[in-house]
C-alpha cells in the first residue's frame, strides 16, 4: 500500500467513453486529484459514494479538486452508472486491474465467510506535484465528500 508522500504511480487508462487518460494528463491541470477506487458500479456501497462525490462536486471543485473514479467495470458500464445517477466526473477503466495493483487496491477481501480476490476500497488525495497528499482506507460512502473537506480544511486552517 502507498502511503503519504509517495510518488502516485504513473498510469494510462481508458475513460467510460474509451479516452486514454494519464496521470501526466490529470496533474497537467494543476489541481488535487481525489483518485478514488471502489469495487462496482451501481452497488449499494458504490453508489452511495459516487453520489456523494457527486452531490458535493461543485463544493469539490471550488477547493480546487477534481474527481476520479476507478474500478473493474466495462466502459459500457460506467456510461450506465454516469447516466443513471448524472457523475459529473470521469470513470477510469481497470478490468486487468493493474492500476489497482499499482495502488496497492486490489488484494484480498472477506465476505460472508467466503475470501476473494478484489477492489479494496480507498481513496487517494494526490497533490499537483503527483505526490500522495493523504489516503483514506476507511471510506464513509455515504458522506465521502465530506470526509475528503474535513481533512482538507482542517489541512489549511
Amino acid at each position: 500500500m502507498l502511503k503519504t508522500g509517495d510518488q502516485a504511480p504513473a498510469f494510462e487508462a481508458l475513460d467510460q467513453n474509451g479516452n486514454t487518460i494519464t496521470l501526466a494528463d490529470l496533474l497537467s491541470q494543476g489541481k488535487r486529484i481525489i483518485l478514488y477506487f471502489y469495487p462496482k458500479d451501481n452497488t449499494p456501497g458504490c453508489t452511495a459514494e459516487a453520489c456523494s462525490l457527486r452531490d458535493g462536486y461543485a463544493e469539490l471543485l471550488q477547493e480546487g479538486f477534481m474527481v476520479v473514479g476507478v474500478s473493474g467495470d466495462s466502459a459500457a458500464s460506467h456510461q450506465r452508472f454516469i447516466a443513471k445517477h448524472q457523475l459529473p466526473f470521469t470513470l477510469l477503466v481497470d478490468a486487468d486491474h493493474t492500476l489497482a495493483q499499482a495502488y496497492g487496491t486490489w488484494g484480498e477481501k472477506k465476505m460472508m465467510g467466503r475470501t476473494y480476490m478484489g477492489m479494496i476500497r480507498t481513496t487517494y488525495i494526490i497533490a499537483p506535484d503527483g505526490t500522495i497528499e493523504h489516503l483514506f482506507q476507511k471510506v464513509n460512502t455515504k458522506d465521502h465528500f465530506g470526509q475528503i473537506l474535513e481533512w482538507y480544511r482542517g489541512q489549511n486552517r
